[in-house]
């Protein structure tokens, strides 16, 4: 079983940068595809982003493509969420996870393995 640890979320004004990472406990993290998710206050939880077993191919929500940039070190075991010019919408828990059947995937439900999230605060 894959173990997601999440950080480097905070606070952070407006117009500003933060660079999630995600580290895996799992030896095999380059078999897995990896996404994130975010959840806002008193809405559901959204994609975010999501990269490919060898970090060729990437896939963004709309609304965040040219701000966000999802790549991985697989060497590290690790995942990362760069995220520029922040708005305070973008204020949520942050979550990362990880899915075994390899494919660009959009929905909560075709990723297996889940972190418990990192708190990203963007005030105007």
């Amino acid at each position: 079983q894959v173990q997601l640890v999440e950080s480097g979320g905070g606070w952070v004004q407006t117009g500003g940068s933060l660079r999630l990472s995600c580290a895996a406990s799992e030896r095999t993290f380059s078999s897995y595809t990896m996404g994130w998710f975010r959840q806002a206050p008193g809405k559901e939880r959204e994609f975010v982003a999501a990269v490919t077993r060898g970090g060729g191919a990437t896939a963004y929500a709309d609304s965040l493509k040219g701000r966000f940039t999802i790549s991985r070190d697989n060497a590290k075991n690790t995942v990362y969420l760069q995220m520029n010019s922040l708005k305070p919408e973008d204020t949520a828990v942050y979550y990362c996870a990880a899915d075994n059947r390899g494919a660009l995937r959009r929905t909560q439900s075709a990723y297996d393995y889940w972190g418990q999230g990192t708190q990203v605060t963007v005030s105007s």
